[in-house]
């Protein structure tokens, strides 16, 4: 039964067999609904706990020997990440498998050989980490979580994947495989076209497929297998292993290089288009030399025809309409200010 809203309900009292720690109280009074009992000996998590589940966000329990929890855990319905790490439990609690709002889950080194059926209702999961178990084989159940986008698996007994893990996981992004018993590279990872980061570190891979194939990779551990080079990926893929040091710095002096050289010939395109730019303002200079001499003969004939006809007394008679010729500056177009600028590239 839930606490009451806006006060952190009374832990201790008639019925209660097992009290929570005296701090409990004073740590849900923060508001961040975060409760912290990690490294606290409870070999069994006190009922009263769910009578949190109106301020309870976050829950602690990491290396309490626990060995089970209470049945009534499901009622902890705000709960969003759970951390039962280092305990002793053999297998997981299936009211784990009912929280409604459950997006991070850490159930590393414990004694889990597998996950239930019923893992496949926390569809909100986003994070889960099961290392340092005794996985054998991978958990079917993850193929109905697509959501699930951080997956640490490492330090369990893994000799394969399943082929429909691209398929049922688009949304995975980070994978966690190291020290486990895999002989090769699993081809269904090349198919994890959204995965940013895989650890393969400690296996027993002997040879690495081309993994440039994987786009959205941004790093690849691979060291301390049996390889004789780094494994091929993409240029900006960044490597950690034996190798990888003087395979990413032979890279990045090539990337280096090829800069330069797409900067030089930037430099050689705009030259020749300032040089084409000079020379088409030298051409169009000599034509209008040549239309001089025709505007002086011009002005010469002008003058001759107003001293001819020009007498005392006719000048209403010979008036002509203003605008009827052309002056100078209407017969020859002004170039604009920006005529000569040059183009930006």
């Amino acid at each position: 039964m839930g606490g009451a809203c806006g006060s952190v309900p009374t832990v201790v009292g008639e019925g209660v067999e097992e009290p929570l720690p005296e701090d409990t109280e004073e740590q849900l009074s923060n508001g961040d609904g975060t409760l912290e009992l990690s490294g606290r000996k409870m070999p069994r998590l006190p009922n009263s706990i769910c009578t949190l589940s109106d301020h309870l966000y976050k829950l602690y329990l990491s290396g309490t020997m626990l060995t089970e929890l209470p049945d009534d855990l499901y009622q902890l319905h705000n709960l969003r990440t759970l951390a039962l790490d280092g305990n002793r439990l053999p297998e997981l609690p299936e009211a784990v498998c009912s929280l409604p709002h459950l997006g991070r889950l850490y159930l590393g080194a414990n004694r889990l050989q597998g996950l239930p059926p019923s893992f496949a209702r926390l569809q909100t999961l986003r994070t889960l980490w099961i290392e340092r178990n005794f996985f054998h084989y991978f958990p079917r159940v993850l193929l109905s979580m697509p959501a699930l986008r951080c997956l640490q698996m490492g330090d369990n007994r893994l000799k394969g994947l399943p082929a429909e893990m691209a398929e049922a996981m688009p949304g995975l992004r980070g994978l966690w495989l190291y020290a486990n018993r895999l002989e090769r590279v699993p081809k269904v990872l090349l198919r994890l076209q959204g995965l940013e980061m895989l650890d393969l570190d400690r296996n027993r891979i002997t040879n690495f497929p081309d993994m440039s194939v994987m786009k959205g990779l941004h790093l690849l551990s691979y060291d301390h297998n049996p390889v004789t080079r780094p494994p091929t990926v993409g240029d900006t893929v960044t490597l950690v292993g034996e190798g990888a040091q003087e395979l990413m710095e032979e890279r990045e002096e090539r990337r280096r290089q090829q800069e330069e050289e797409e900067m030089e010939e930037r430099e050689r395109e705009q030259q020749a288009a300032e040089n084409d730019t000079c020379e088409g303002a030298v051409e169009e200079g000599e034509g209008d030399e040549g239309e001089e001499p025709f505007e002086e003969e011009e002005e010469e004939r002008k003058h001759f025809h107003e001293d001819y006809y020009h007498e005392e007394g006719d000048e209403e008679y010979y008036q002509e309409d203003d605008g009827y010729y052309l002056d100078d500056e209407g017969y020859y177009p002004i170039e604009t200010d920006n005529y000569y600028s040059r183009r930006d590239y």
